[in-house]
């Protein structure tokens, strides 16, 4: 039994120990590049573009949504804005008047309903493009704000390369300093666009549209088969089925669209699920045409899959800690080799670093919330993990969104309005994976296993961080839940 959970163990952490590295060999060739100035070429024409915007009940930021993609600077008779409404409460109505508002002002603004929600976003952003006149398409989420400038910095690169497909900007942030939590995804965000994103596209890496802040050529998307609903990431797809027909992508680091940031561990949770769902069903999907595609190089293929699997680390980290503590419980004698395994630590501590120093004068200050997106990234394991069991199991493929609430400031509150998420169940995962780790750092002291115990102690954290901010994030849904039950 003892050297059928070491097998596993040490699968679990050889694995870790290579993402970490190519984490590692990711912030390299960012840094070889970082200095790589990317020129805007004139403006030397206005074609056509449409704006999508795929809203489902977003009734506290459609309004902000279409009043931002009402005001960006470009000529209107060029200017289409599509309003995608799958909404199923009052956004609708919200929507409608702030379409027929710009309307009457001469801007060609439609609010377009499906008779039903099939394919989702994808299906919402299909059935778009089949009304589209458009040449180029931008798509902008429900909790972005695009500024005025966005299409004069990005369309003149599509002009100046025919064989460009997509132009992908940067996520800035509403409300990154509203709360730790909200710091520690600005820093992940940070980290993934800065380093990451920036890595792949100056060095001809596989890399992805991020769902929004984007523009698309349109023959792009129509070459490459469209919108497709099979995957829960259907920008992920399409993004490496557009680059393996021989596309090619650029990202734009210095334009900034910003948005909102999860306020509620839920609302975080429930995105991160979806987006290790979907890139673990793209991985299923796509990774037999990457491992054959005739334009790409062996590097660009392992790069292409180590992006993919990204969230399988979750799902690794997990079962390194199950089967940890029971080999401490055995008294297990541990390779020496092991202690290779905190390379993989240097990685994310180097591409979250390189991010916050490129972006913020007092970047030393804010890395100090580095210790809270360790808990966090540590805690979402779990959450994560159950989504690419569900992906490999192909259970269900429901799209739930990540719910906007307006908060901007430091004054502003969402807990008390409409689409705060109540309780889940996870967090009892959590709480005991917790617990579960308390357990191992007890064992690991009276089996003198010292080394193993600032890591347990990581696990314990950040479960426990996860799963307490759970319970108290959930407190008001519970509240309405409760008044609900006695005022019948």
């Amino acid at each position: 039994m003892s050297l059928v959970l070491l097998g596993f163990y040490l699968l679990a952490g050889t694995f870790l120990t290579i993402y970490g590295l190519n984490i590692l060999l990711t912030a390299w060739l960012y840094w070889c590049k970082r200095n790589e100035k990317v020129t805007c070429p004139p403006l030397t024409d206005t074609p056509r573009v449409t704006v999508q915007l795929p809203i489902y009940d977003e009734l506290y930021v459609v309004e902000r949504l279409i009043d931002a993609a009402a005001a960006l600077d470009y000529p209107r008779a060029q200017l289409q804005i599509q309003v995608l409404d799958d909404s199923d409460d009052e956004t609708t109505a919200i929507a409608y008047k702030r379409v027929e508002y710009f309307r009457r002002r001469g801007i060609d603004i439609t609010l377009i309903r499906r008779t039903e929600r099939s394919g989702f976003k994808a299906g919402a952003l299909a059935a778009g493009l089949a009304r589209a006149t458009g040449e180029f398409i931008a798509i902008f989420d429900a909790d972005f704000v695009p500024p005025r400038d966005f299409m004069k910095k990005t369309i003149p690169y599509f002009l100046a390369q025919p064989d460009l497909g997509l132009v992908q900007t940067r996520w800035g942030h509403l409300n990154g300093d509203y709360s730790a939590l909200t710091r520690a995804q600005a820093m992940a965000l940070d980290g993934h666009f800065v380093v990451e994103q920036t890595a792949r596209s100056r060095n001809g890496l596989l890399f992805n549209f991020n769902g929004t802040a984007g523009v698309w050529r349109r023959a792009c998307v129509v070459q490459s088969g469209g919108w497709q609903s099979d995957t829960l990431s259907e920008d992920l797809d399409l993004s490496y089925r557009a680059q393996m027909r021989g596309w090619a992508f650029l990202f734009l680091s210095d334009v900034v669209a910003p948005a909102e940031l999860p306020p509620q561990i839920h609302a975080f949770k429930r995105q991160q699920f979806r987006w290790a769902k979907g890139s673990t069903q793209c991985l299923l999907k796509l990774a037999p045409q990457i491992l054959t595609a005739p334009n790409l190089s062996l590097f660009k293929r392992v790069q292409g899959l180590f992006h993919l699997s990204g969230y399988l680390m979750n799902l690794l980290m997990v079962l390194l800690l199950l089967t940890q503590v029971p080999l401490i419980a055995m008294g297990t004698r541990f390779p020496e080799m092991l202690m290779y395994f905190s390379l993989a630590m240097f990685g994310p501590v180097t591409v979250y670093a390189l991010s916050q120093r490129a972006l913020y004068p007092d970047w030393t200050a804010r890395f100090r919330y580095f210790f809270v997106l360790l808990l966090l990234g540590t805690g979402i394991a779990l959450n994560n993990s159950i989504a690419i069991v569900e992906a490999f199991t192909r259970r269900g493929n429901t799209f739930r969104r990540t719910p906007k609430f307006r908060v901007e400031g430091n004054g502003d509150s969402w807990d008390e309005k409409r689409y705060t998420l109540p309780f889940e169940w996870e967090v009892l995962g959590e709480l005991t994976l917790a617990a579960y780790a308390l357990v191992g750092v007890a064992l690991a002291w009276q089996q003198h296993f010292t080394w193993a115990i600032p890591f347990l102690l990581l696990y314990a954290a950040g479960f426990g961080f996860t799963g307490m901010l759970g319970l108290w994030h959930s407190r008001s849904a519970r509240q309405r839940a409760i008044e609900l039950v006695t005022a019948h």
